[in-house]
C-alpha cells in the first residue's frame, strides 16, 4: 500500500506537471509526423535523383513500419519496467539522429537502412507518452487529454508536407531531413525534465513481475484488446496508404508540384485538429451516456471517414472532391482518442505501456505495414503514374470498413472489461 501511495504523492493528477507532460509528449509527436511525412513529400524528388520505383519507395515504408513492428512490444515492456520518461527521451533522440542520416542517402540501400532505423525510434515513443498521459489525467478527462495529444499527430503530418514540401523544392529534398532532425533532439532532452511515475500503481505485487509471455497472455485475454487491435491494423492499411501515397497521387493525377500537393495534403491534415478535439469530447460525453460511448464514437468514426474518403479518391480530390476531403480529414482522426483512451481504460495499470505497444504492434504486422509496398506494387503493375495510385489507394480504403466492423464487436465487451478494472 506504501508504495502505491508513494506513487500517487510522486505524480499527482493535474497541475503544472501533469500539463507539462502532455506539452512535451504532444511536441514531440508532432515532430514524430513531421518526420513521417517529408518522405511521402518528398517521394517524386527522390525518385528522379536517386531512380527508385514505386515498388521501392513502397518497400522503404514498409520496412519503415515493419521496423515499428518488431520494437513497438519490447519497447512498451521495458518503458513498463525502466522508465516512460527516459524511453520517451531515447526513442525521440534515436528517431531524429536517423532522420537527419537519411537525407545522406545516396541509394535504395543508404535510404531504406536509416529509415528503419527511424522506425525503431519511433516504435517505443507512443508506449511511453501514452500510459504518462493517461496517468497524468484523471479517468473522466481521459479521452480529452488524448484528444490534444493526438491533435499533434495532425499538425505534424501538415507541417510535415507543407514545409517538407516547399524546402524539397526551394533547397533539395535531403534539406528537408536536415532540418526536421533538430527540434526532435531538443525536445527530447526537454522530455528528461518529465516527472516520471512508477508504472506499478497496481496494489497487486504480482502484476509487477509479470514476465514478458504473461504480460501478452494478459493483454489477449480482455476481449475488448483484442478486437481494437485487429480494427486499428484495419484502419491503418488505409491511413498509412493515404499518409504515404496521397502527395504523389495529386502531383501525379493534378500535374503540380510538391508546394502545392503538400499545401493540399496539409490543409486536409491540419483539419484534424478539429477531429482530434471533437473525437476526445464526443467519446468523453457518449461514455457518460452509454456504457461503451467510447468505441462506439470509434466504431461510427472511423466508417464515416472510410465513405469520405472513398468518395474523394474516386472524385480525385476536384471540386466537390475537396471538400470531401476536407470533411475526411477532420472525421479520420476521430476514432483515435477513444481507441487510446480505451487501450488504457480495461488493462490494468502494470501493462498499460505494453496495452499500446500491443496495439502499434498489431497495427503494423496486420496490415498497416504492408500497405504502402502493396499500394507501390499494384501502381507498377498498372504503369504507374496517378491511375495506378489510385486503384491501390481506392483498395485500401477497404481497411477502413472492416476496421468499423471490429470496433464495434470490440465495443460489445467494453463495458465488462472496464468493471473489472475499476473493481
Amino acid at each position: 500500500m506504501g508504495r502505491c501511495n508513494l506513487s500517487t504523492k510522486q505524480f499527482r493528477k493535474g497541475g503544472f506537471s501533469s500539463w507539462y507532460v502532455l506539452i512535451i509528449c504532444s511536441l514531440l509527436y508532432m515532430i514524430n509526423y513531421m518526420d513521417r511525412q517529408v518522405l511521402s513529400i518528398t517521394v517524386e524528388y527522390m525518385k528522379a535523383d536517386l531512380g527508385l520505383t514505386d515498388t521501392e519507395i513502397g518497400i522503404i515504408q514498409t520496412t519503415f513500419f515493419a521496423s515499428m513492428a518488431v520494437f513497438a512490444f519490447p519497447a512498451a515492456y521495458l518503458a513498463d519496467r525502466w522508465s516512460r520518461k527516459k524511453a520517451v527521451s531515447l526513442m525521440g533522440i534515436i528517431w531524429s539522429v536517423f532522420t537527419f542520416l537519411t537525407g545522406l542517402g545516396r541509394n535504395f540501400l543508404s535510404i531504406i537502412i536509416p529509415r528503419a532505423l527511424v522506425g525503431i525510434g519511433e516504435a517505443g515513443f507512443t508506449s511511453g507518452g501514452i500510459p504518462m498521459i493517461a496517468a497524468a489525467f484523471s479517468a473522466k478527462a481521459r479521452a480529452k487529454a488524448m484528444g490534444i495529444f493526438n491533435m499533434a499527430m495532425a499538425i505534424g503530418a501538415a507541417l510535415g508536407v507543407v514545409l517538407g514540401g516547399y524546402i524539397a523544392q526551394t533547397h533539395g529534398w535531403r534539406m528537408a531531413f536536415y532540418i526536421f532532425a533538430i527540434p526532435g533532439i531538443v525536445l527530447s532532452l526537454l522530455a528528461l525534465l518529465m516527472k516520471d511515475y512508477s508504472a506499478t500503481e497496481d496494489k497487486n505485487e504480482s502484476a509487477q513481475k509479470a514476465t514478458f509471455l504473461r504480460t501478452i497472455t494478459t493483454l489477449f485475454k480482455i476481449p475488448t484488446l483484442r478486437w481494437i487491435y485487429l480494427g486499428y491494423a484495419m484502419q491503418n492499411i488505409m491511413f498509412f496508404s493515404f499518409l504515404t501515397w496521397g502527395p504523389a497521387f495529386l502531383m501525379r493525377t493534378q500535374q503540380i508540384d510538391s508546394t502545392k500537393a503538400g499545401m493540399i495534403i496539409g490543409l486536409i491534415s491540419i483539419m484534424a485538429i478539429i477531429g482530434a478535439v471533437l473525437g476526445g469530447v464526443l467519446a468523453d460525453s457518449w461514455q457518460k451516456r452509454s456504457k461503451n460511448g467510447r468505441m462506439l464514437t470509434a466504431t461510427f468514426g472511423l466508417l464515416f471517414s472510410s465513405i469520405l474518403l472513398l468518395t474523394a479518391m474516386c472524385l480525385e480530390f476536384r471540386g466537390v472532391g475537396f471538400v470531401v476531403g476536407i470533411l475526411y480529414g477532420i472525421v479520420a482522426i476521430i476514432p483515435i482518442p477513444a481507441i487510446t483512451a480505451v487501450t488504457q481504460d480495461v488493462a490494468p495499470p502494470s501493462v498499460r505501456s505494453a496495452s499500446w505497444g500491443m496495439n502499434a504492434f498489431c497495427c503494423y504486422v496486420l496490415g498497416g505495414a504492408w500497405a504502402p509496398m502493396i499500394v507501390g506494387i499494384i501502381s507498377d503493375r498498372l504503369g504507374g503514374g496517378g491511375y495506378g495510385l489510385k486503384i491501390g489507394l481506392l483498395i485500401a480504403t477497404t481497411g477502413g470498413f472492416i476496421g468499423s466492423l471490429f470496433y464495434w464487436i470490440s465495443s460489445r465487451s467494453y463495458a465488462a472489461d472496464l468493471k473489472k478494472v475499476e473493481e
